[in-house]
């Protein structure tokens, strides 16, 4: 029987324990344990999409096309546009303007930032432009001027196939980099409103706008053919190739954010654009994708949302030694870490006074808090943290710090709170925010802890209650929540001395936890109106939707960094002890038995 370096070119390694620096597809034996284990990657079932920066001017039915770090979007309405804007992967920038404003336009989706055509628009158009990366030049206009055609290709090589020229028309045009040619005609005359993808000798263009429909028809390079439909009929931005593609957005319904993943073969649906589009710009492939602008004439968006495909490395939650006493509510060390954290308070049937410390794998109960509270906030590590505010059968201003054996009384807050949250490095550095102090109202106020007082700082934006947040004292980031008119996806970030609004969640929630530091986080757990299990990574920029929680909980506490997070009870409907570790590491350790 052949070995495994017969098999593999490379005999198994041999280690006394876990061989930390294996790399991903490693496989090692454990000669302590007598196991052998196998390092493999942390990976989507299914892609996500994450905010990019937002366009400089609002629009839809543009020209567009590039990848998800090098897009260009130009031209659109309404009014109708000339404006030009490049994506550099983060922010995009006003260049020179097209010659001809105008909106409803297609272009070559399979074209560059520097090296691309947009052609046809309304008013009825058979204009024709060439953008070399600099400057646009007025080309070989189209044989037949409408708008809201479909559009794929390149800047020397294109096709143009149906529109509004009133009538509809199921018109098709080859560009050749010189001259437009009339070929075969679509099989059915629609308004596309450029749903594609591919080139001039192998496209696919599927959806509609007038009249509504789902009808996906395949190019190859002489004549159209029939083939499976999208499963939602609308008028769709597309992107990829012919048996691989991405349609997005669209007029389905008012603000359509669905999202649909051709193999080829048949459509499936995809995680939702977090912001619902119709007509908008799009840019990529099925695993790298853009969707920019869009919306309506009464209302455009210039959001842009970035498309990771599966396959993506997102880490993964596993469950670990639970709670001794489930309750919801806690509080704790905010700057703890995976191995070595603190959980206090909380509420069962009731508030508790009960503190639980962690080492990694298991619970410990500890010397009690001194004031049974829940619903506060937390900061420090495993040895030197702090608990403050909170619900103790009323909003409380109460401060402890905890000292690695137990728990003495601080100054007490200004504003009395619950529902609050925190964050900070220690026992004597933290930042109080958020809350309410009756049913009736929310707060904004926010306090620094110097480790002596709490001093009034500057207030939140958004006054909110059941919201959460990560860092230091100095730079944090605070989101999600609930206010009227209800849940909050709201983040604002905090620089030591005041607050300002970023990229929002994807997904609006209360109660909601969150681990991390400035630069690099993680949001999970919460309700949107029923317990969730969705987890976004913060990279110091945006949001995006990563491996959800075994469990899904809300009121729960966190602790740790983004990498390496920690979620502690909870309540899933009845109070929870549940634990569960986050690694964002690209491997895990399978442990391959019998």
């Amino acid at each position: 029987m052949a070995d495994y370096k017969d098999i593999v070119g490379t005999a198994v390694r041999n280690n006394a324990g876990d061989l930390t620096s294996a790399k991903t597809g490693e496989l090692f034996y454990d000669s302590t344990n007598l196991n052998f284990i196998y390092k493999n990657p942390n990976v989507t079932s299914a892609g996500a999409w994450r905010t990019g920066g937002n366009m400089n001017t609002a629009r839809y039915t543009m020209g567009a096309n590039g990848t998800q770090t090098a897009a260009i979007g130009f031209a659109g309405g309404y009014p109708n546009k000339n404006e030009t804007e490049l994506y550099n992967g983060s922010a995009w920038t006003e260049v020179n303007n097209v010659n001809t404003a105008r909106r409803s336009l297609a272009a070559s989706i399979s074209g560059t930032q520097t090296a691309t055509i947009g052609f046809g628009g309304n008013p009825n158009s058979a204009a024709n432009e060439s953008w070399n990366g600099t400057s646009w030049t007025e080309v070989g206009d189209l044989n037949t001027a409408r708008y809201g055609l479909g559009g794929a290709g390149t800047q020397t090589a294109a096709i143009g196939f149906g529109g509004d020229k009133s009538p509809v028309t199921a018109e098709n045009e080859l560009w050749n980099g010189t001259a437009w040619t009339e070929v075969n005609d679509l099989n059915t005359a629609r308004l596309i409103y450029t749903g594609n993808a591919g080139t001039s000798t192998a496209a696919l263009g599927f959806g509609s706008e007038t009249p509504k429909s789902a009808l996906n028809e395949s190019w190859n390079g002489t004549s159209w053919t029939e083939i499976a439909d999208l499963n939602t009929a609308r008028s769709v931005a597309g992107t990829g190739t012919q048996t691989a593609a991405l349609a997005f957005g669209g007029s389905a319904n008012p603000d359509d954010n669905l999202v649909e993943l051709w193999n080829g073969t048949a459509w499936s649906e995809q995680a939702d654009l977090s912001v619902g589009r119709a007509q908008r710009g799009q840019a990529g492939t099925t695993s790298s994708a853009l969707a920019f602008g869009g919306g309506a004439s009464t209302q455009m968006t210039a959001s842009t949302e970035e498309w990771t495909g599966a396959g993506a490395d997102i880490g993964a939650w596993a469950t670990s030694g639970a709670l001794n006493t489930a309750r919801q509510g806690t509080m704790g060390s905010s700057s703890g870490s995976q191995t070595a954290s603190i959980v206090a308070a909380g509420y069962t049937s009731g508030n508790v006074a009960i503190t639980e410390s962690y080492n990694g794998a298991s619970w410990t109960e500890v010397a009690d808090v001194n004031t049974a509270r829940s619903t506060g906030g937390g900061s420090g590590t495993s040895t030197s943290a702090l608990i403050f505010s909170g619900d103790g059968g009323s909003p409380s201003t109460a401060s402890e710090s905890w000292n690695g054996s137990g728990w003495t009384n601080t100054p007490s807050l200004n504003t009395a709170r619950r529902n609050s949250a925190g964050f900070g490095a220690s026992n004597t550095s933290a930042l109080a925010f958020g809350g309410n102090p009756n049913p009736s109202s929310v707060n904004n106020e926010t306090e620094l802890y110097n480790g002596s007082a709490w001093t009034e700082v500057n207030n939140l934006n958004t006054a909110r209650l059941a919201l959460t947040g990560f860092g230091i004292a100095t730079a944090g980031l605070a989101f999600g929540g609930e206010a009227p008119p209800g849940k909050q996806a709201t983040t604002e970030s905090w620089n030591g001395t005041s607050w300002t609004e970023v990229n929002d969640l994807n997904t609006a929630r209360s109660n909601i936890a969150g681990s991390g530091l400035i630069a690099a986080g993680a949001a999970f757990g919460g309700t949107t109106g029923s317990n969730v299990a969705i987890t976004e990574d913060w990279n110091g920029a945006s949001f995006s939707e990563v491996g959800d929680l075994n469990v899904a909980r809300q009121v729960m506490n966190k602790t740790s960094s983004s990498g390496l997070a920690l979620a502690v009870g909870g309540t899933t409907g009845s109070n929870t002890g549940a634990t569960e570790e986050f690694s964002a590491s690209s491997i895990t350790t399978n442990i391959l038995t019998d």
